[in-house]
């Protein structure tokens, strides 16, 4: 049985509740990342369960201005995505990212890591920030999860899927996200709309 890093929906309504898009990040991942504020759920109950949000690190992958695309294959973990079009490599936080029983931002950069090893072969190096946090209480995914943006800067366009849930993998630009942003996924809307206002 799966568990997953999870916070009490409680904690994020009392440090301010959003829909869309939040750049605060450090703000709210300080308080997340905290001893005693968040702990591990067994997923199928956390996918059930609005009142605990999952914790999930949202990775974006930029190279000469252009933005990694993909569409998420029938092998997804989550059903509820699949055929969607993403910018986002995304996954949550399991007991296995835990560094000698640490919780914390250890804990929470060592799943982005293992994430993006399980998911993606960079060729190249790269330097990453966290941009902000995402959150979409309008559809039955989002009112589950809560995402943390990151930007990966790569220094190589040599990326390669490393499994069947990331198909057709492309760089494109930010104005053909925007022609195409009806086939986003929500995350991956809310992050285009957010890269094109700034």
């Amino acid at each position: 049985m799966e568990h997953v890093l999870v916070i009490p929906r409680s904690l994020f309504d009392s440090l301010g509740s959003f829909q869309g898009f939040q750049p605060d990040a450090e703000r709210y991942l300080s308080a997340i990342l905290a001893n005693g504020a968040n702990f591990f759920m067994e997923r199928p109950a956390a996918e059930a369960d609005p009142t605990h949000k999952q914790l999930i690190p949202y990775s974006i992958f930029r190279f000469e201005g252009r933005y990694l695309s993909y569409t998420r294959g029938g092998s997804s973990g989550e059903k509820r995505l699949v055929a969607k079009r993403s910018i986002g490599i995304g996954g949550h936080i399991n007991p296995v990212d835990q560094d000698q029983d640490q919780m914390g931002e250890v804990m929470y950069f060592n799943s982005i890591e293992r994430e993006i090893t399980e998911e993606l072969q960079l060729g190249g190096a790269h330097t990453q920030r966290v941009i902000g946090l995402i959150n979409d209480d309008s559809s039955e995914v989002g009112s589950v999860h809560l995402g943390v943006v990151h930007i990966f800067e790569l220094g190589s366009g040599d990326v390669r899927s490393n499994e069947d849930a990331i198909q057709d993998l492309q760089f494109v630009t930010l104005d053909e996200l925007l022609a195409q942003k009806d086939s986003l996924e929500s995350w991956s809307q809310i992050c285009v709309n957010h890269l094109a206002g700034l």
